[in-house]
């Protein structure tokens, strides 16, 4: 037994739960922020204590390791103490898209089996028609007075936290454990629950943190992304794991110029946006000539057009730009175009992360010749456990012992990376391959054009071809197929250019920023496109 005993605690000792991650920042910079949300803000210390509180209120209430705690919340400080508590128990965190409505909120929490569920105020009356509908919730946390929303039988947060004690918990959470079930953005239809581990997160941070040279306590971070996004997540931990202050952005309507001066008020180091919020940050006036402390900045979650690369090139000619890509079920990043390589290797996602093993391969799972389009595959500690409950989904995606993203990509002579399509996308017209992006690409450089996606429409004699969905420049001068399919000609093959258009007042996007295709496809197949 002593000997048992002995193996149980060295075993222990080799644990770093992201519960634990926050302690040990605690311990080392107790006075510093940690993180801030507007006028609030949490020293590490306070915000260690307020997370071990939260932890005891919600194993009071019957949470136990393994359990699934849903986090509907509007970005803030108690999002990110429900994170922490739950991690901390050993339960897992089940991260839920406030955008999105009643019916899909109720799949994600009875997919995952919710136990218990926080919410803020912004969101109650969504989660109160929601709750009937979840009958394993036995528990909701609501803050700022939410639990007096009727239906929603809650609780207040601050009273759960206010009763328990500060005494540091000792629970030992293995790092093979789950510790957040992200559900994929659904651009392609039902979201799947991925099961990410607490130590695939690890790993991710230290991958971001050795790829972008994060290591210094007094960098600041600063994202545009919802932290119910595995970017969003991944930021905040690569900062906290080196004692970092990290400025959360309330959730709402983006103002580029507010998030300038933020940037130059509290002397943020590194930030994160959507080549959207990108462009919009470049147009603002005068940026050129504010006292700005950046070291590093970065994009993702869509494509970028040239023009939108090009205009950060000019705005911050001096920063390193990193272009990050990857995927929920990879915990995230795989990929990242260096600042080094910016503008040589436009277009590019870059090379794959350390740790992070990547092929481009056919259907036989055969490497493809440089320069071929294939699915690209990944092998390391940061690919997913699993699908939540989903065992066919999750052979699928681990056939031949490799994950397969979905993503069309092709490798050059250099090993840099492009994304050619999503696998699912690709429009197959007779018997040639069309890859959506690169005609989305011709044609969004057409000046009567601010947004387009392409999608393949049913084709009496080619089966599918491809078909614009695009959002005009000017709603009083949108452009006609004739005026893109002439834009195209000497941009595309023939058989590449688009045999339809159709002008919308905006594209469907997650919240992450990427169009779901499906929903496209359905609107175009009830149009009888």
């Amino acid at each position: 037994m002593t000997h048992d005993r002995e193996i149980t605690a060295l075993t222990a000792t080799r644990r770093m739960s992201h519960g634990a991650q926050l302690a040990r920042a605690a311990r080392l910079f107790p006075r510093k922020v940690a993180f801030q949300c507007g006028d609030d803000q949490r020293t590490y210390a306070e915000l260690d204590e307020r997370v071990t509180r939260l932890a005891r209120a919600l194993a009071a209430r019957g949470v136990a390791r393994g359990d699934r705690v849903a986090v509907f919340m509007q970005n803030s400080l108690e999002l990110v103490e429900a994170y922490f508590a739950t991690c901390r128990l050993g339960a897992i965190v089940v991260p839920v898209n406030f955008r999105l409505v009643a019916g899909e909120i109720t799949y994600i929490l009875n997919d995952a089996e919710a136990k218990a569920l926080v919410v803020d105020r912004e969101l109650a009356d969504t989660a109160a028609a929601v709750r009937p509908r979840v009958p394993s919730v036995t528990t909701v946390l609501a803050t700022n007075g939410a639990e007096q929303t009727p239906g929603l039988g809650a609780e207040a947060y601050e009273a759960a936290l206010a009763a328990e004690s500060p005494e540091p918990l000792l629970i030992d959470v293995p790092e093979s454990d789950p510790a957040f079930i992200m559900y994929t953005s659904g651009t392609t239809g039902r979201p799947k629950g991925a099961v990410l581990t607490h130590h695939n997160l690890v790993m991710n941070t230290l991958n971001c943190a050795v790829t972008q040279g994060i290591h210094d306590p007094e960098e600041v971070w600063l994202s545009g992304l919802p932290l119910f996004h595995i970017g969003g997540l991944n930021g905040i931990l690569s900062y906290l794991m080196f004692g970092g202050r990290s400025i959360i952005m309330r959730s709402g309507n983006f103002d580029a110029a507010e998030t300038v001066d933020t940037m130059e008020r509290e002397g943020v180091t590194a930030c994160y946006f959507v080549p959207t919020q990108w462009k919009a940050i470049c147009e603002v006036p005068g940026i050129e000539n504010r006292k700005l402390s950046l070291r590093r900045i970065s994009w993702g979650a869509s494509v970028a057009p040239p023009s939108v690369l090009q205009a950060m090139a000019r705005t911050f000619p001096n920063v390193p730009n990193y272009n990050m890509f990857g995927q929920t079920e990879m915990s995230s990043v795989t990929c990242v175009l260096r600042g080094e390589d910016a503008i040589r290797k436009m277009g590019s996602v870059g090379t794959p992360v350390v740790n992070v093993e990547a092929r481009i391969v056919d259907e036989e799972l055969n490497d493809v010749p440089v320069g071929e389009v294939g699915e690209i595959v990944y092998r390391g500690p940061t690919v997913m456990r699993e699908y939540w409950r989903n065992p066919e989904a999750t052979a699928e995606a681990f056939a031949g012992g490799w994950f397969h993203s979905g993503d069309l990509c092709r490798m050059d002579e250099d090993g840099f990376i492009y994304v050619v399509d999503r696998k699912k996308d690709m429009i197959v017209s007779g018997g040639e391959n069309i890859y959506c992006a690169e005609v989305e690409a011709a044609i969004d450089s057409h000046p009567k054009v601010a947004e387009v996606a392409v999608v393949g429409i049913p084709h009496e004699k080619w089966v599918e071809t491809p078909c614009a969905v695009v959002v005009p420049t000017d709603p009083a001068d949108p452009p006609t197929l004739e005026e893109v399919v002439e834009h195209c000609r000497a941009r595309l093959a023939s058989y590449k250019k688009p045999t339809s258009l159709v002008v919308v007042d905006e594209l469907p996007r997650n919240a992450s920023g990427k169009v779901q295709k499906f929903k496209l496809r359905e609107s175009l197949r009830q149009r009888g496109g």
